[in-house]
């Protein structure tokens, strides 16, 4: 299967979330188009451009499959019930880290994006479901989600599809490069293949780099 329909396209802005911490993790959907710029929809803000957001993680996926998951590790929650919950730009069910590689290129409405890198999962998840422990889970079973950069600006609605055009680095999956190099389980081949990756981020590419010493 090649083509996904986009439930929901949402963006946030950044909030009070921890005392003097904010965040823009609470993901709401958007009526009608929405625009596709290098660095993402507009307007959608990232509270800690260090570590969010930028041209190679322009949009983020969180598979809305995943949500169920959740219900029966956490329980109900409100934003379980809310497509962009965990931060997720794009509502999608159906397509999964093991069938996402980096490289890999959609036609989404009417932009081009190309998937760059897992999400690497922090501590305002926990915060944001009251949940200890999640983090580790994520790690655990590699429910990750992922990031897009945007190859050709568009517009994008919810109903429209997202569809893949081109195949990238078919040996890695989003799921691979999670258990590598967020995981920790990476082989020294693996690390030097992952640093010559040339559509994975620079960031990554240099974690993989390092840990070869």
């Amino acid at each position: 299967m090649n083509r996904w329909t986009i439930e929901a396209v949402c963006t946030g802005t950044a909030r009070p979330f921890n005392g003097a911490e904010t965040s823009a993790i609470a993901k709401r959907p958007r009526e009608g188009r929405v625009q596709v710029l290098g660095e993402g929809l507009a307007p959608d803000e990232q509270a800690d451009r260090s570590v969010h957001g930028g041209p190679d993680m322009a949009l983020h996926l969180y598979p809305l499959d995943h949500h169920d998951w959740w219900r029966g590790q956490i329980g109900e929650h409100p934003a379980l019930d809310e497509p962009g919950g965990f931060g997720s730009n794009l509502a999608v069910t159906g397509l999964l880290e093991d069938d996402v590689h980096i490289g890999d290129r959609f036609r989404l409405g009417s932009a081009l994006v190309e998937v760059s890198q897992p999400r690497q999962p922090c501590w305002k998840i926990e915060h944001r479901f009251g949940h200890k422990g999640m983090v580790a889970k994520i790690i655990a079973t590699g429910r990750s989600g992922w990031y897009f950069r945007v190859i050709e600006p568009g517009e994008v609605a919810a109903g429209d599809s997202l569809e893949r055009i081109a195949m990238g680095a078919a040996d890695w999956s989003i799921a691979r490069v999670f258990r590598a190099l967020v995981a920790g389980k990476a082989s020294q081949e693996e690390l030097a293949e992952l640093a010559a990756l040339a559509t994975l981020t620079p960031r990554l590419r240099e974690k993989a780099a390092a840990k070869r010493g």
